[in-house]
C-alpha cells in the first residue's frame, strides 16, 4: 500500500490534456519533481510559509490562509477552504485540519485531512509567471469545496490605491471567473478556479449587503479521480477587458507544465552549479543549501524588467507591504558576500547594476527602493538614501566580487561609479576627524533613546574597510594616486578610532563619538571590524570574550545590545533583540579573531533557525529575552540566510579567494569532531574546484581538485594539497535550539587559548549544571590531564558551581 506521499507522487505522474481551443477545465496532474532537497513536518499553526518567485508572491500562515501577489500588485487575501462532504451534515473547516507543511524548492505544498476528505494545496511561483496554487483532492464521496477569499487589489506602498475592488462573475459555459474592478482606470484583476463556480453574486435589485467572494467547486471522486484544480491570478495591463483578462487566465493554465518544468530546471541546475558543502553534519549541509535556494528566491522583478534582490517577505496584513519587500542597498550588499561565495556572480552583477542605476548624482549608493517607486516622486519622500552605510558597503562588496570573481572588466566598466562613491565618502565628514559619519543618513540604528548618534563606531569601521578596499580597488584601475591616498586614509581612521572608541578601563569599543561624548553603551556593532578580513580591532580580546557570553550571546544567536547594559531592552528594534545578521558578524569575528568554539557556537543557531519559522528560511529578529520571533519579524529574509553561508565558508571552512590570481587560501576551523568534509563547487574566478578537507594525525589536509575551467592554485600548499598543523589535543562543542520561550540556559565559550602543551578555556555555564565536551586525542600517544573538570575516556565532564545565573569555570587541559 502506497504511503499517502507516494500516493500523491504517484498521481502526479500524470498526462496534461490541453482544450483545443483556448478554455477553462479541470485538468490531470502533470510531473512534478520527487527528487532534491526537501523539508517536512507537522503544520505549526499561525507560523509563517512564503512561496516566491520574481513576479509573484504567495505568503502566509502553515494552516493555509494566504494572501497572493502579482507583483507589485496584492491581488487577493485571507484565503480559506472549506468541504462539505455528501452525507456528513458538518461543514469542514479545512484550515483548521492543516496536519502536514512539505517544503521544496520547487513548491510548498500543505495537506488538509479528514476522516472522509483529503485536500492537498500545492504553491509555486514560476519565473516569469503570475504564482499558482493547484488543489487535489482525495475524497471517499462527493465533495463540495468552498474556497473564500478577500479581493485586494493593492499596489505595494507607496503607489496610490483607490477602495476596495468591484467583483463581478464572468460566466463561461459551467465554470467561470473573477474579474476585480478599481476605482482606477484599467487597473483591473482576474481570479479564475477551472470547473468553479461562483458564491452569492446579489443582484443589482438586492439591498446593498456583503456576501464572501467564494469559489464553489465540486469533485466527484469515481469521475474526477487525478485532477487537479489550478488557482490561476492575473493583473490587467491599463486599459485590460475582461476578454484579455480571460485570456491571461486561459493561457497561463496552458502554459503550466511548460512553466513548472523550467522552474525545476532552474532550481536542478543550481544544485549542481553552485557551492554545496558535505560535512558529517548532515542539517547542516541541507541548511546551507536551503540558505542558497532562499537568497535565490528572493530575486524580484522591477517594474521595468531589471532584477534586484529584495530584503524579505512575511504577510502584509492589512498593509500594502509585504514584509520588506523593497529592493534594499545594504542588505543586499552583505547578502552579496554569501552570493559570491557560493558563486552566483551573474547575480551579484545584476544587484550591482540595480544599484549603480540608483546612484544619487554625488556618489551616495540608495538605501531602499520600492517596487512602485516610479508611480510617485520617489525623491520627496525619505527612504532612497536615508542609510549611510550602503556607500562604504559598496567599496568593500565591489572588492569582493572582483576577488571572488576575477571580473576586473565590470570594475573598470564601473570605475566613474567607484570613484564617485569614493569621492561621496570621504568628502562627509562633519566633525573633522576624518570619519564619513551619519551626517549623511544613518549608520546602523534608526532609533536611539539618548538621541541619534553622530558618529557611529560601526560606520566608523566601515569607513576604514572601505578605504582599504578603495586602495586595492585603484591599484586594479592602474590609479596609483589613489591607492596610496586610501592606504593612507585607512590607517588613519583606524588610529582615530582606536584613539576615540577604545575605552582601556573597560576593555571595550564604546558605541558612538558625540562631538567629544562617547556614547559608552556595549554593542556588538564593533564586530563588524573584521568583516573584511584584516587584522580586525587592536584591543579585540575584552570584546571577543565578551560578545560570547551571555551578556550578548542567547541560545538562539546575538543580541545588540549587552544585556546588563541600562539601554537593554529585548523587546526594542535597536536595542537588544537579536538579529541573524549580529549572529553572522559575531561568529565571523569569533573565527577570526581566534575564538573558533565561539564562532562555531554563532554559526549554528544562524544554522539551525533554518527550520524554526518559515521552513528553509531564517527569519529576521527574534528577543533578546525569550526564545521568540517578533510578531512583526520578516520570516523569509534575505541577510539572515546570507548570514548563514558566509560564516560556513570563510569562519568555518576559512576560505579567501584570489581569483585575479587564480588561487584560493584556506585557514580551517573545523570542529574537532570531523574527521573529514568537503566544500564541493567552489567557483574562483572562471574556475571550478572541490575542496577536500581530511584529518591525519596532528594535521588536516586540505587538497584542491580540479573540476572545471581555469586552473586554481591553492595557496600555501605543496602542489594541490595543503597541510595545516593541529595540536595535540582539541575539544568540541555540540548546538541545537531551546524550546520555544526559553531563556538563555546554555554553555558559553567565553575564550580558548593554546600554549604549549596546553589548552585553557573559560566556559560560562548555569550554575548547578553541568556540560560534556568532547575531546579529540590528534596525537593517540599523549596523556591528557584536566584541571576544573573531570576527564573520562574522550568526555570532559564540566560542572559550574552554586550561584545565580551564568557563572564561570576555567578548564585547562595539558598532556
Amino acid at each position: 500500500m502506497l504511503s499517502g506521499w507516494a500516493a500523491l507522487g504517484a498521481m502526479l505522474v500524470g498526462i496534461w490534456v490541453p482544450a483545443q481551443q483556448p478554455d477553462f477545465h479541470a485538468v490531470q496532474a502533470f510531473p512534478m519533481r520527487q527528487d532534491g532537497p526537501v523539508l517536512r513536518q507537522q503544520v505549526l499553526t499561525s507560523e509563517p510559509f512564503t512561496v516566491a518567485g520574481t513576479h509573484g508572491l504567495l505568503v502566509g500562515q502553515q494552516q493555509g490562509e494566504l494572501e497572493a501577489w502579482v507583483l507589485p500588485v496584492k491581488l487577493l487575501s485571507h484565503l480559506t477552504i472549506e468541504a462539505n462532504v455528501e452525507g456528513y451534515p458538518v461543514p469542514l473547516d479545512l484550515n483548521s485540519m492543516a496536519r502536514e507543511i512539505e517544503v521544496r524548492p520547487d513548491r510548498t505544498t500543505i495537506t488538509y485531512s479528514h476522516i472522509a476528505v483529503v485536500v492537498r494545496q500545492t504553491m509555486f511561483a514560476p519565473e516569469d509567471a503570475a504564482p499558482v496554487v493547484l488543489f487535489q483532492v482525495d475524497a471517499l464521496r462527493p465533495v463540495e469545496l468552498t474556497i473564500r477569499f478577500t479581493p485586494e487589489m493593492r499596489k505595494m506602498w507607496p503607489a496610490l490605491n483607490g477602495g476596495p475592488p468591484s467583483v463581478e462573475w464572468v460566466a463561461e459555459g459551467a465554470t467561470g471567473f473573477y474579474v476585480l474592478h478599481t476605482d482606477i482606470p484599467g487597473f483591473t484583476g482576474a481570479v479564475a478556479l477551472p470547473g468553479a463556480t461562483s458564491g452569492v453574486m446579489a443582484p443589482y435589485q438586492e439591498r446593498p449587503q456583503v456576501h464572501p467572494v467564494e469559489f464553489r467547486l465540486q469533485v466527484d471522486p469515481k469521475t474526477d479521480a487525478g485532477k487537479v484544480y489550478p488557482l490561476l491570478m492575473a493583473v490587467g495591463e491599463t486599459g485590460a477587458t475582461n476578454a484579455a483578462l480571460r485570456l491571461k487566465l486561459v493561457e497561463l493554465e496552458a502554459d503550466l507544465p511548460e512553466l513548472y518544468a523550467g522552474h525545476v530546471a532552474r532550481y536542478r541546475e543550481q544544485e549542481q552549479t553552485l557551492t554545496e558543502i558535505v560535512t558529517p553534519d548532515a542539517g547542516l549541509n541541507e541548511d546551507f543549501t536551503w540558505a542558497e535556494t532562499s537568497i535565490e528566491q528572493l530575486r524580484a522583478a522591477a517594474p521595468d524588467g531589471e532584477l534586484g534582490l529584495v530584503a524579505g517577505y512575511y504577510a502584509s496584513g492589512d498593509s500594502a507591504r509585504p514584509g520588506f519587500g523593497w529592493f534594499f542597498g545594504r542588505d543586499a550588499l552583505y547578502t552579496l558576500y554569501a552570493v559570491n561565495g557560493f558563486g552566483d556572480f551573474a547575480l551579484t552583477r545584476a544587484e550591482m547594476e540595480f544599484l549603480l542605476k540608483r546612484q544619487r548624482a554625488d556618489g551616495k549608493i540608495m538605501h531602499e527602493w520600492s517596487q512602485t517607486a516610479g508611480e510617485v516622486d520617489w525623491s520627496s519622500l525619505p527612504y532612497q538614501y536615508a542609510a549611510a552605510d550602503a556607500t562604504p558597503l559598496f567599496l568593500t562588496a565591489m572588492l569582493d566580487y572582483v576577488r571572488s570573481s576575477g571580473d576586473v572588466a565590470f570594475l573598470k566598466a564601473h570605475g566613474d561609479a567607484v570613484r564617485k562613491a569614493w569621492d561621496f565618502e570621504r568628502a562627509h565628514d562633519a566633525d573633522g576627524d576624518g570619519i564619513y559619519d551619519n551626517a549623511q543618513g544613518t549608520g546602523w540604528v534608526e532609533s536611539w533613546p539618548p538621541g541619534m548618534p553622530k558618529q557611529e563606531v560601526y560606520l566608523a569601521l566601515l569607513d576604514e574597510q572601505a578605504s582599504r578596499a578603495m586602495a586595492e580597488l585603484s591599484g586594479l584601475l592602474g590609479d596609483d594616486a589613489t591607492s596610496a591616498a586610501a592606504k593612507v586614509r585607512a590607517d588613519k581612521v583606524r588610529e582615530t578610532i582606536e584613539r576615540e572608541y577604545y575605552r582601556a578601563n573597560a576593555d571595550a569599543y564604546a558605541f558612538s563619538w558625540n562631538t567629544g561624548a562617547v556614547d559608552k553603551t556595549a554593542t556588538v556593532f564593533p564586530a563588524i571590524a573584521w568583516w573584511n578580513g584584516g587584522e580586525g580591532l587592536i584591543h579585540a580580546a575584552g570584546s571577543l570574550r565578551r560578545w560570547a557570553s551571555h551578556e550578548f550571546d542567547t541560545d538562539w544567536g546575538a543580541r545588540d545590545v549587552a544585556e546588563g547594559d541600562p539601554l537593554y531592552d529585548g523587546m526594542s528594534y535597536h536595542q537588544g533583540s537579536v538579529w541573524p545578521l549580529f549572529t553572522g558578524w559575531a561568529a565571523i569575528a569569533e573565527y577570526r579573531g581566534g575564538n573558533a568554539l565561539a564562532g562555531y557556537q554563532s554559526t549554528m543557531q544562524n544554522a539551525d533557525l533554518t527550520l524554526a519559522q518559515d521552513i528553509g528560511a531564517v527569519t529576521e529578529l527574534l528577543s533578546g529575552d525569550f526564545y521568540e520571533p517578533f510578531g512583526r519579524s520578516t520570516s523569509h529574509q534575505l541577510w539572515s540566510s546570507a548570514m548563514v553561508v558566509t560564516p560556513v565558508l570563510r569562519g568555518m571552512f576559512g576560505i579567501e579567494l584570489d581569483a585575479p590570481h587564480h588561487a584560493v587560501k584556506v585557514t580551517p576551523r573545523l570542529p574537532a569532531d570531523w574527521d573529514s568534509a568537503e566544500v564541493k563547487r567552489l567557483h574562483v574566478g572562471d574556475g571550478v574546484v572541490d575542496l577536500e578537507y581530511k584529518r591525519e594525525g596532528q594535521a588536516i589536509l586540505i587538497s584542491l581538485r580540479q573540476v572545471r575551467g581555469g586552473v586554481v592554485r591553492l595557496e600555501g600548499g605543496e602542489g594541490s594539497v595543503l597541510r595545516v598543523p593541529l595540536p595535540a589535543v582539541e575539544v568540541s562543542v555540540g548546538h541545537g535550539l531551546p524550546l520555544r520561550g526559553s531563556r538563555t540556559g546554555q554553555m558559553k565559550v567565553l575564550s580558548e587559548s593554546f600554549s604549549g602543551r596546553s589548552l585553557r578555556l573559560e566556559l560560562e555555564g548555569m550554575a548547578g549544571t553541568q556540560q560534556v565536551l568532547k575531546v579529540r586525542r590528534n596525537d593517540a600517544s599523549v596523556t591528557v590531564k584536566a584541571e576544573g573538570a573531570v576527564l573520562a575516556a574522550d568526555g570532559l565532564r564540566v560542572s559550574f558551581g552554586a550561584g545565580n545565573g551564568y557563572v564561570t569555570q576555567v578548564v585547562t587541559l595539558r598532556w
